[in-house]
């Protein structure tokens, strides 16, 4: 794969970011009875972020969650044909039964992994709403599945990734689009 363009640097990234705290805290009218779960590995860290960016516009903190979506995918089988999947745990220690649970994850594609998401959530309790927060709607959906909060649209074609970078775990923070 060979990089084709940087589509947000870190400042863009941050500046997102703020932009969805504040469109999360409008349209719930605060952060009252609303809990921020982070889909592994990526949604997790983008998560944190909005937990500090909404306690910042707030002066309240907003709990935040992990959720592991590993043995809910559709592919699983696939990719994992003569390997045990890796299941690193979900973290959610905050009852999520008649909560707005906002899902947060850095790239909606296909809908699989929001869809993946749901049913975990699901066996875990029954929010009152799941609302979904991502970095970058790239398009291509397979699934009838809708972000509320996006930090940025990129049309992408099928032959193109989009690699979002973050500090946490790539030392840099960056999204850009890849060839294949």
């Amino acid at each position: 794969m060979t990089q084709k363009a940087v589509v947000l640097d870190e400042q863009a990234i941050r500046r997102a970011l703020t932009r969805i705290a504040h469109e999360i805290i409008e349209k719930n009218k605060g952060i009252e009875e609303c809990i921020l779960v982070g889909i592994r590995t990526r949604g997790i860290y983008l998560a944190n972020r909005l937990a500090e960016r909404i306690q910042q516009i707030e002066g309240k903190r907003i709990a935040v969650g992990e959720l592991d979506i590993t043995l809910y995918r559709d592919d699983l089988t696939r990719k994992t044909k003569n390997e045990e999947p890796l299941v690193k745990g979900s973290d959610i220690s905050t009852d999520i039964n008649n909560q707005k649970v906002i899902l947060i994850d850095d790239v909606l594609y296909t809908g699989r992994t929001v869809r993946a998401a749901m049913d975990a959530l699901v066996d875990i309790g029954r929010p009152a709403s799941i609302q979904l927060a991502v970095l970058v709607d790239r398009g291509h959906r397979e699934l009838p599945i809708r972000a509320d909060y996006v930090g940025k649209n990129i049309p992408t074609s099928g032959s193109e990734k989009i690699v979002v970078e973050l500090s946490e775990v790539d030392e840099e923070d960056r999204v850009s689009i890849h060839e294949k």
